[in-house]
């Protein structure tokens, strides 16, 4: 399927690194690109003293509303300037609340882009905001390095396959990029004790060759190194500037799932990464 629609979750500091990769992105694919900015309202504790000041409130609820606004504005300018088909919209949460109020502009859409956790300019609820996108918006998510990236039409893909079906969803949504590739390395992790029949990854190598994709398979047997610190070697290694992969963890029960690879990716992470779940 297409990609005709993008949604990009707004930095509310800095250079924009995802917004400006996410209207990019638009531009190369005739994508229309809505940016959200999110505006974290603070919290009444419960067990306070005494009631919290109405001008307190006042002030801090406004604060929030205009640095939603300001990024905003800014992703406005941005879109101006690249001349691509774009909105932009506010949505107001509890600062650790629930997020349902970001959800409901994620799911329907074809793409959701958001920025890696800065750890010099920390976002609120970045983290917890990454997680929750990617794992009940149903939509594909594509991270963005603060650092930014170099390359917007990306041609040396790296997939991360292990034959599950996140790693599935994910190279389904990827299609549309892969397409346009002009090189795609499927990268099999044999782990100790792994047992897979005939050549690993020629299922997925196979799949991709129908679609007219010329990929070459590269298997890892027993790294000496963690799953992430393997495919973030390869990446550095190879000149990639998309990591394909599935968003999981090692453990079923969901406040464990956003962990494993999948943490130690988006920690370290130096080029965009999509990930499905």
């Amino acid at each position: 399927m297409p990609i005709k629609d993008i949604l990009t979750v707004l930095d509310l500091a800095g250079d924009q690194p995802a917004a400006k990769y996410a209207l990019e992105f638009g531009r190369n694919y005739d994508a229309h690109v809505t940016g959200l900015a999110v505006s974290f309202e603070p919290v009444v504790p419960a067990f306070a003293a005494a009631p919290m000041p109405v001008d307190y409130l006042q002030a801090a609820h406004e604060q929030a509303i205009a640095a939603a606004k300001e990024s905003q504005g800014k992703f406005d300018e941005l879109a101006r300037l690249t001349a691509v088909k774009s909105e932009s919209r506010v949505a107001e949460i509890l600062t650790g609340g629930p997020l349902e109020n970001v959800l409901v502009h994620c799911r329907p859409t074809d793409l959701v882009v958001v920025g890696q956790v800065n750890p010099d300019q920390p976002e609120p609820m970045r983290e917890l905001l990454i997680e929750t996108i990617l794992f009940e918006s149903g939509v594909p998510v594509l991270l963005v390095p603060y650092i930014g990236s170099k390359e917007y039409q990306p041609k040396n893909v790296l997939i991360g396959w292990d034959g599950s079906s996140t790693a599935t969803r994910a190279i389904h949504a990827a299609l549309p990029i892969l397409e346009r590739a002009e090189n795609i390395t499927v990268l099999v992790i044999e782990k100790p004790g792994s047992k897979r029949s005939g050549q690993p990854g020629a299922d997925v190598a196979s799949y991709l060759a129908r679609h007219n994709m010329q990929v070459t398979i590269e298997v890892v047997t027993n790294p000496q190194a963690s799953v992430a610190d393997t495919v973030l070697n390869h990446v550095s290694d190879n000149s990639n500037d998309l990591v394909v992969m599935g968003g999981y963890g090692h453990s079923r029960m969901r406040e464990f799932l956003f962990g494993g690879a999948t943490r130690e990716i988006l920690e370290a992470m130096t080029v965009p990464v999509l990930m499905a779940h």
